[in-house]
């Protein structure tokens, strides 16, 4: 079925905050895309399953060769479907980076650079202090009349599913956010570079059909197997 509303937000951060009262905590960013629309991005940092540990990569230097087509769109919310789908991102197929390279972090550790949060958190800091474009791929919510929980703009709008959207177990409730070219992330067009970061989740299998569904377990050091 793939994850709804999916497609990519362009804009600039204006603020961050560390969601720690939850029991699958979220580190949020609000972005502004178009003038006078706010967007809240939750970013998982925890899984609610029992493999509560998050795969991450991140690219200093990011070969944007594959993308041209991102600085071309307009800020703000591009939705993607079979017509654009030079704008998605696959994990498994679109060869963006090698997924043995992912480790898993936890959320929250005392000490610097030393789990999820601290490393997100350094890399929107400096796409905020540079200005920097940031594209987020997820699904889209809203809007909604009432507030942002988290800061306070209207209408609500944002982005979540900011991770692997394929290789979900069929026996549960993700089943149905199993897709092929339906995966988010973040990319990060700064002055003289591109950056990128990649989120998965432990339970999830890199060995997917073409719907995106598991057709055998395999984590992410087995891609190839």
């Amino acid at each position: 079925m793939a994850v709804q509303h999916y497609g990519v937000l362009k804009g600039t951060v204006l603020d961050m905050r560390r969601e720690t009262d939850d029991d699958s905590p979220h580190f949020q960013v609000e972005v502004l895309g178009e003038p006078d629309t706010h967007y809240r991005c939750a970013i998982n940092v925890m899984s609610s399953s029992k493999e509560s540990e998050v795969l991450y990569a991140a690219r200093d230097h990011f070969d944007a060769s594959a993308i041209t087509l991102l600085p071309n769109i307009p800020y703000g919310y591009t939705p993607i479907d079979e017509t654009s789908r030079e704008l998605a991102l696959d994990y498994v197929r679109g060869g963006l980076f090698d997924p043995r390279n992912m480790v898993p972090l936890p959320h929250e550790v005392t000490g610097p650079d030393n789990d999820l949060n601290d490393f997100i958190e350094t890399y929107m800091q400096k796409a905020k202090t540079e200005k920097a474009t940031v594209y987020i791929y997820g699904s889209k919510f809203g809007p909604e009349q009432d507030a942002d929980k988290i800061f306070g703009f209207k209408p609500t709008n944002g982005m979540h599913n900011i991770h692997m959207n394929q290789g979900n177990p069929i026996d549960t409730r993700w089943k149905k956010d199993n897709g092929t070219w339906h995966d988010g992330g973040i990319l990060i067009q700064f002055a003289d570079q591109w950056a990128a970061v990649f989120l998965a989740f432990l339970s999830q299998s890199w060995c997917t059909n073409e719907e995106g569904h598991p057709y055998k377990f395999c984590d992410h050091t087995q891609l190839n197997s």
